[in-house]
């Protein structure tokens, strides 16, 4: 699969570093940041590796939070009550239900195919197991007719992203010709994250573990495989028109599939008033 040719680097119009527009896609909607937060301002937030844990961070605790608040608008047009016990007993049991399928059982099968847990075989085959039950886990929820709206609400955040970046006008009928894929997706971040897991992990295992230290070493070495994984995609989306950059974007581009559809036009319309949005309030801050 080529890389998307209707999406080249944004050409900013100063000299000054550009800004690299994100969002989230929820429930009948799209999220998009506020840009005046101190991880947008301070340099301490700007320096590599930290800045990359500052806006994971940043947005699990926006996105949630938007989330919670679609779910909620939702639920209440179809007349269903849900209190704070039992959202948060959701996101509690969800959490567990995560680290236990996307971090225990890969361990415990790679255990069971790879006797040797300090091996670069095993980390190898833990990954590849890991990597699978993501994919399927999309693949799966992606037919739920709830989910499969989000998936095209994420399309129609990329697409908004990609025609902004690509100089054209911010219309629904420009905005429809862009490509679904974007290289700063966080599907594609996932992917990157795995295979920096890989590496990370291969070192680890170079010191003998038991399996108390390898499961904590999972834990605790998740900030740093963040923070490379993520100054890793930044520089292949900055660098996208390189050729081995094109291919090592194929993967990332690749895994989106799994979680965009096409949008309909008032996803799009939706998608570009929250971005419309966002640019205001960079613009307000700017001014201030």
């Amino acid at each position: 699969m080529p890389v998307p040719e209707d999406i080249p680097p944004a050409t900013p119009s100063s000299k000054k570093e550009p800004f690299f527009y994100g969002g989230q896609a929820v429930l009948e909607g799209v999220m998009r940041g506020e840009l005046s937060a101190p991880i947008y301002t301070s340099s301490f937030w700007k320096l590599p590796f930290v800045r990359g844990l500052a806006l994971i961070g940043e947005q699990l605790h926006l996105g949630m939070a938007s989330l919670l608040w679609s779910v909620n608008m939702n639920a209440g047009e179809k007349d269903i009550q849900l209190g704070k016990r039992e959202i948060t007993g959701s996101i509690a049991t969800a959490a567990v239900f995560a680290v236990l399928l996307f971090f225990g059982l890969p361990l415990v099968l790679a255990g069971a195919a790879v006797h040797r847990s300090n091996s670069f075989t095993f980390v190898l085959v833990e990954g590849l197991i890991r990597v699978g039950l993501v994919l399927g886990y999309l693949s799966l929820i992606g037919l739920l007719p709830d989910v499969r709206r989000v998936f095209q609400y994420h399309g129609a955040e990329h697409k908004t992203i990609n025609a902004f970046e690509s100089g054209w006008p911010l219309e629904v009928s420009s905005v429809r010709r862009a490509s679904l894929l974007h290289p700063r997706c966080g599907t594609g971040f996932l992917i990157v994250v795995l295979v920096v897991s890989v590496v990370v992990f291969s070192l680890v295992a170079l010191a003998q573990p038991n399996w108390v230290e390898l499961v904590l070493s999972r834990l605790v070495l998740i900030p740093v495989i963040a923070g490379v994984g993520f100054e890793a995609i930044r520089f292949m989306a900055k660098h996208r028109k390189n050729a081995i950059v094109k291919v090592l974007l194929l993967p990332v581009l690749g895994t989106q599939k799994f979680t965009t559809r096409e949008p309909t036009d008032d996803m799009l319309e939706v998608a570009l008033c929250a971005f419309n949005a966002a640019r205001e309030g960079e613009e307000e801050s700017a001014a201030a």
